[in-house]
């Protein structure tokens, strides 16, 4: 989830509705300004026991170190430490889930120098404490009533909602990590193809990296459980979105769906009021409390949105689980390597376009459960999923951006096809070792999926 910042000291008031749509269309850049941001979501747990890391005593503490040993500066709440901020920023997910918000990068291989020193700095900072993170999609070992809350104040009021609105909103706050991809847009067209695309594809990285099989100590039957707890958390604000798939879709259809999802929140003069009884259209036309929306309460609703593919000033992959550190920018990669070009972004919605809503809801659910085995269309995901990484390596083999060692882009994406190709995803070798050399040993899993220094 987006950390919620302060807007400018004079607001704009939303007068009309051309402001709404003006929000994406100021956004457009030209093709030579594209970047790729990540977003690595991590689980923290005790080495000892495989138990979720603390929020006291333990993840606020990685925080404290971190901003006394590096450049971070200390984003505070009520006294307490919640956030770093620097060219990028870290923050933390409602169980402590620790995420780095990464610079926009022109390219994946700057993306990796990034990772791998914040990797570096995380591992250095938590060893001390008996604190690791490991690379998976989800907490596996603590329930989630175990796992202590992180002190942020939307946290206050999405908790209670959550339990309001779906079944499984508190799983996905404490217990989910993910993998998000930020890419850039050149026009509302190229917007609108690029948000169709990414949500008929959707389903398809979801089971590429599906790592998300084990939880409260044992097989939950799924491979990305990750990505079927969203389909119990809100419907209103998550899933796939059936009025992108249309021809005429513009940046007003976007608008007009989230005007009418319930909102979490506005923050005046640092007093956050629960606006969870109110659409942000309700909120618009009436007000509260006195209260007139402004382009800031836009910005902030527009984050607490969470369909597989949205749209705020960038364009966000959602549908990812978070991976072990070999496969983390696998995520970028194939992202950077179908969006980015034409014909690439045109090949990718050539695989799924003649898909009915039904099969992409099958598809959808299908892929949380058994990742790359279902078919459509009598074609296994398995398959599709392998021309996709073609169409990607393509992409990124024409941009031929290379490495010191002059290697392309492309060279992320080969431990994924390494296993796309034989038809597995991460959670199938968690699956197996998980009665097989791990034993069911929490301590066993521990020391094969956590982060180390290189």
């Amino acid at each position: 989830m987006s950390q919620y910042l302060a807007g400018s000291a004079a607001p704009i008031p939303i007068e009309h509705y051309d402001q709404l749509i003006a929000y994406f269309e100021t956004a457009c850049r030209p093709r030579g300004e594209w970047r790729v941001g990540t977003e690595y979501e991590k689980v923290a747990v005790l080495r000892d026991s495989g138990l979720a890391a603390p929020f006291t005593g333990g993840i606020e503490e990685i925080l404290r170190r971190m901003a006394d040993r590096y450049r971070w500066q200390p984003i505070v709440e009520d006294g307490r430490i919640v956030a770093l901020q620097d060219h990028g920023s870290i923050t933390l997910e409602p169980g402590g889930q620790f995420e780095l918000s990464g610079e926009p990068f022109e390219n994946v291989h700057q993306a990796r120098r990034e990772f791998e020193e914040h990797v570096e700095q995380i591992v250095t900072v938590a060893e001390p404490l008996g604190i690791v993170f490991l690379g998976l999609g989800i907490q596996p070992i603590s329930r989630l009533e175990r796992i202590e809350w992180v002190p942020k104040k939307r946290y206050r009021i999405m908790g209670p909602y959550m339990e309001q609105v779906g079944t499984l909103g508190q799983r996905m706050m404490k217990q989910t990590a993910t993998v998000q991809v930020n890419i850039d847009f050149g026009s509302e067209p190229d917007a609108m193809r690029k948000l169709r695309t990414g949500m008929g594809i959707a389903s398809l990285l979801t089971a590429m990296f599906a790592n998300s099989p084990i939880t409260d100590g044992e097989l939950n039957g799924y491979a990305s459980l990750r990505g079927h707890i969203w389909t119990d958390t809100d419907n209103h604000r998550s899933g796939l979105l059936p009025f992108v798939f249309g021809e005429l879709c513009d940046f007003s259809d976007y608008a007009n769906y989230a005007l009418d999802v319930p909102m979490y929140f506005i923050v005046r003069d640092g007093q956050w009021f629960n606006m969870t009884a109110m659409t942000f259209r309700q909120f618009w036309q009436h007000g509260h409390q006195g209260h007139r929306a402004t382009m800031d309460d836009w910005n902030a609703h527009l984050t607490t949105l969470f369909p597989e593919f949205r749209i705020k000033r960038y364009i966000e992959a959602r549908s990812i689980d978070s991976q072990p550190p070999e496969l983390m920018l696998a995520a970028p990669a194939i992202i950077k390597g179908i969006f980015y070009a034409d014909d690439c972004l045109a090949a990718a919605w050539d695989l799924v376009k003649a898909w009915t809503w039904d099969e992409r809801m099958q598809a959808y659910h299908d892929s949380h459960r058994e990742a790359l085995k279902p078919r459509v269309r009598g074609i296994s995901m398995r398959d599709y999923a392998v021309e996709l990484l073609a169409i990607a390596r393509t992409g990124l083999e024409r941009a031929a951006v290379l490495d010191d060692d002059g290697r392309d882009e492309s060279k992320y994406l080969e431990p994924l096809a390494q296993l796309t190709e034989q038809g597995l995803c991460p959670a199938d070798l968690q699956i197996a070792k998980w009665h097989g050399s791990w034993a069911t040993d929490p301590q066993a899993m521990v020391r094969d999926t956590q982060y180390r220094r290189r």
